[in-house]
C-alpha cells in the first residue's frame, strides 16, 4: 500500500513537472517575438537600426550615402515615397529625411511601418532619433500624411573592419496594413497631417 502511494506521489510529481514544462514553453513562444525584436533594437542585429534618445558623436570628415527605399504591401492602398532617393551625411552628422504617405483609396485605412538597414552589418551604426515605424496610422480617403525620420551613422562605423568601406546605405520601409497596433502577417514619431 505504502508502495502505490509512493508511485502515486512520483507520479504526481512527474505529470506537475510536464505540465510545468509544457506551460514554460508556452509562454517563452509567445515573449520570443517581443525579445527577439527587443534584441534586434538594442544590438543592430539583421539589420535593425538602433533607437537613441541623442546624439553625442564626433562627426568626422567622411562621408556616406544613405539610399531610402519605401514599399507598400499590395493590400494596402497607399502611395508611399521620400523626399529624397538619397542623401550624403558625413559619420555623425544627425540628418532628417521626411516622407509623404497618401491613402488612395475610398475608404479609411490603417497601416503600420517597418523597416531595416542593408547591409545587415550596417544596422549596428545606424541610430534613429526619431522613427515614424511601428506606430499605427489611420488615413482618411485622400489624406496625406508627413513623417520624419532622424539619424545619424556611429562614426565607430569606420573602425569596423567588416564595413569601414562602405560607402552606402539603404533604409527600407514597408507600409503593411495593420490592425491592433501589429502589421497584417503577408511578407514585413513625428508625424504631421498635411492640407489637402
Amino acid at each position: 500500500m505504502a508502495e502505490t502511494s509512493q508511485h502515486r506521489r512520483k507520479m504526481n510529481r512527474t505529470a506537475l513537472a510536464c505540465a510545468g514544462i509544457v506551460v514554460g514553453m508556452v509562454g517563452l513562444a509567445y515573449a520570443s517575438v517581443p525579445l527577439y525584436d527587443l534584441f534586434c533594437k538594442v544590438t543592430g542585429f539583421g539589420g535593425t537600426p538602433i533607437a537613441r534618445d541623442s546624439n553625442g558623436s564626433e562627426i568626422l570628415n567622411r562621408t556616406i550615402t544613405v539610399r531610402f527605399d519605401s514599399n507598400v504591401s499590395p493590400s494596402l492602398n497607399w502611395r508611399f515615397a521620400p523626399e529624397t532617393p538619397e542623401v550624403k551625411v558625413k559619420l555623425g552628422e544627425t540628418t532628417t529625411v521626411h516622407y509623404k504617405v497618401t491613402n488612395k483609396s475610398d475608404k479609411p485605412t490603417t497601416g503600420i511601418a517597418t523597416y531595416n538597414v542593408q547591409p545587415d552589418l550596417a544596422g549596428t551604426y545606424f541610430s534613429k532619433l526619431e522613427c515614424f515605424c511601428f506606430t499605427e496610422q489611420t488615413l482618411q480617403p485622400g489624406e496625406t500624411l508627413e513623417s520624419a525620420v532622424v539619424f545619424y551613422v556611429d562614426p565607430r562605423l569606420a573602425e569596423d573592419p567588416d564595413v569601414k568601406h562602405l560607402t552606402s546605405i539603404t533604409l527600407s520601409y514597408t507600409y503593411f496594413p495593420s490592425k491592433g497596433g501589429q502589421p497584417v502577417a503577408e511578407a514585413t514619431s513625428s508625424t504631421k497631417p498635411i492640407a489637402q
